[in-house]
């Protein structure tokens, strides 16, 4: 997931965009609101974290700008000020959450996946898609009981994926949830990490399909290296040639 965090504090944008980063997420960071619209209106992002004592423009007025854009991307505002206007005006501005700074690293983290997920309709921190259960609030995942172990980047591939269900989900996509503006990953990327979550869930019967000129889609289907039923059933079947062996082998003398 890719976020914009606007903060004009050097030392709190920091402390956030690293916890942030260790937290899985591709964060890219600027000091005002005026930088702000510059890259809201140029590049996608997931969700926004705003502060709302910005200088000149302050984050009240960026997040009615964004929202007069049609920009209907999650907005989390933080604010020093704990006066229930200034909660009220924050959602009026359009914000869809409000926190009190200096906020606690858990509860940020974990009002930020409740608002990823309600962009993306989903009720629960937990996914279930097939045999896989996936865990965003405890960044676990199983499958069939079984733990299963992700990279950072394959984590933020698989969320990315699963989020999106039952739509595919773009290279493009991808590629801008996994890096940020000081990072270099290349398209090339995106497949070598699907390459390796192919490795880790079809065993499990959930397949990565390749979309021809657009990206993935995730599918439930056979357990890989287990025939379907059907197939099984015609491979258990004896061949013509074995049938018409039996006659002529009964028959010598």
């Amino acid at each position: 997931m890719r976020l914009l965090l606007v903060e004009d504090d050097f030392m709190l944008a920091s402390a956030t965009k690293l916890a942030l980063g260790q937290a899985g997420y591709a964060v890219d960071w600027v000091g005002n609101a005026e930088r702000a619209q510059e890259v809201l209106a140029k590049e996608p992002f997931d969700a926004a974290i705003i502060d709302i004592g910005l200088p000149q423009m302050d984050g009240l007025a960026l997040t009615r700008w964004l929202r007069a854009q049609g920009n209907g991307i999650p907005v989390l505002m933080l604010t020093a000020k704990d006066a229930l206007q200034d909660r009220v005006r924050g959602l009026d501005s359009g914000a869809d959450d409000y926190l009190l700074k200096p906020a606690e690293m858990p509860e940020l983290l974990a009002r930020l996946r409740a608002l990823l997920r309600r962009s993306q309709a989903a009720t629960s921190s937990v996914i279930h898609f097939g045999a896989l259960r996936f865990d965003t609030a405890l960044r676990q995942a199983y499958a069939d009981g079984k733990p299963l172990e992700f990279g950072p980047r394959e984590w933020s591939v698989l969320e990315y994926m699963l989020l999106q269900l039952p739509k595919p989900t773009s290279k493009e996509k991808l590629l801008l949830a996994l890096t940020g503006w000081d990072k270099e990953i290349t398209a090339n990327a995106v497949e070598v990490y699907a390459s390796r979550l192919r490795g880790k869930l079809e065993p499990f019967g959930i397949h990565l399909r390749a979309v021809r000129g657009f990206g993935y889609r995730l599918e439930e289907g056979p357990i890989s290296g287990v025939a379907a039923p059907a197939e099984a059933a015609a491979s258990a079947a004896p061949t013509d040639s074995a049938v018409s062996a039996t006659p002529s082998a009964a028959a010598a003398p």
